[in-house]
């Protein structure tokens, strides 16, 4: 009675409804994520400022910002008149979609060690506890990070005013800059694991040869750096810079779509702290105490996965609170004239020392002459610099 499609009998409809489940979790998991990390946030804040936070709305606070959530979705939603309608209204979503697109090729459990793929039997199918595995994970993730900036640009741009344009200029420079960083600390880790899979890069960690210490601390530190810019977190938050730009891009936004580029914020927090987990420790990977079965490869691992992302959060909100926001001239020199430099010779470095071990050199004298190579390198580029600049300041003063 019903013609029947015969490209349905190669669909295998149990993978179907794990990935969309998979799906639904991660999406609601991610949400609730930043409900407790707004909170948190605001919390611990406190704390080290020797003040109060939020008490009031429900134990501890803990209510609260399912309150200002509520009160933000029946503002009124305001448009202004100079406003491009589409772009305005479609600017909150690239600022919020490409964070969740992020994540889920983030493994958040499984079992790594001992040589394991990180899969788990879910229904009696063998799945991965992320979302995707693609073989261009880690591409995949600087690409979405890339559309993020479309969003808070094209948000300043469509305001129809300047104070929003300044802002989301500046933004774009900003998340640009750092985003070359971004990749050349990246590279270290591609290096060592040889992969861009996120899960065989998780993988490569098992028995404890973290990334951390296998590409050493700089690729790391650079990496925490440049997310930190990324994420427009103080003291990076120079787009928003209140004192000269009223609020920054979204100075014209209200209600349920200022809330949109609120949550996007603590969301990319949230990715970016997973994805430092991800490539630089060893993800979910830890003790399992003699476990086996389900504890295990679930929950042992998603307790150190939570745990590593917790401690990293509250790195960035110690870095909001402790230091004092930088200029706009020393936030652009950090990124191209330190952080840039620092990644690409960090590189360079471990590319001789690899090059070395594969054919069996001296890696002591490679290190030495790469090292001595970079130096006189950084030396003579800062000579040529400062005489630039010396030229051009007797030039003006001749004229």
């Amino acid at each position: 009675m019903f013609a029947v499609d015969p490209l349905l009998n190669d669909v295998d409809f149990n993978s179907v409804w794990i990935t969309v489940l998979k799906v639904v979790v991660a999406f609601a998991g991610l949400l609730v994520s930043v409900i407790a990390m707004i909170w948190f946030e605001r919390k611990l804040h406190a704390d080290f400022s020797n003040r109060l936070g939020p008490r009031v709305a429900g134990p501890f606070g803990t209510l609260q910002t399912i309150a200002d959530g509520m009160k933000l979705l029946f503002k009124a939603d305001l448009l202004p008149d100079q406003a491009d309608k589409f772009v305005y209204k479609l600017a909150p979503y690239l600022s919020m979609v490409p964070a969740f697109l992020t994540f889920v090729t983030i493994p958040i459990a499984g079992n790594f060690t001992d040589g394991g793929t990180g899969t788990v039997k879910i229904a009696g199918h063998d799945t991965l506890l992320q979302v995707a595995d693609p073989q261009i994970g880690i591409l995949f993730v600087l690409a979405m990070s890339s559309i993020a900036v479309y969003g808070i640009m094209l948000a300043g741009w469509s305001s129809g005013s300047k104070y929003p344009l300044l802002g989301s200029v500046r933004a774009s420079a900003q998340m640009v800059s750092y985003e070359a960083a971004l990749g050349l600390s990246l590279l270290c880790v591609l290096l060592n694991s040889g992969s861009l899979s996120t899960n065989a890069i998780v993988q490569s960690q098992s028995n404890w040869n973290w990334n951390l210490w296998a590409t050493g601390i700089v690729p790391f530190a650079v990496f925490l750096i440049a997310g930190t810019a990324e994420t427009n977190r103080p003291p990076f938050d120079l787009v928003e810079a209140e004192q000269e730009l009223v609020g920054g891009f979204h100075t014209e936004f209200t209600a349920f779509r200022f809330a949109m580029f609120y949550v996007a914020e603590f969301m990319n927090v949230i990715t970016m702290s997973a994805i430092l987990v991800t490539l630089f420790l060893g993800g979910p990977i830890g003790p399992n105490f003699g476990t086996t079965g389900w504890v295990a490869e679930f929950v042992l691992p998603f307790i150190w996965f939570f745990l590593k992302v917790l401690a990293l959060l509250v790195v960035f909100v110690l870095f909001r609170t402790t230091l004092p926001r930088l200029r706009y001239d020393q936030l652009m020199d950090l990124g191209w004239k330190l952080l840039i430099p620092l990644s690409l010779g960090w590189f360079l470095l471990l590319v001789a020392v690899k090059v070395g071990e594969d054919n069996d050199w001296n890696v002591a004298l490679v290190l030495a002459i790469a090292l001595v190579a970079m130096i006189s390198g950084a030396a003579l580029l800062s000579v040529a610099i400062r005489t630039s600049r010396y030229r051009r300041a007797e030039e003006k003063v001749g004229a």
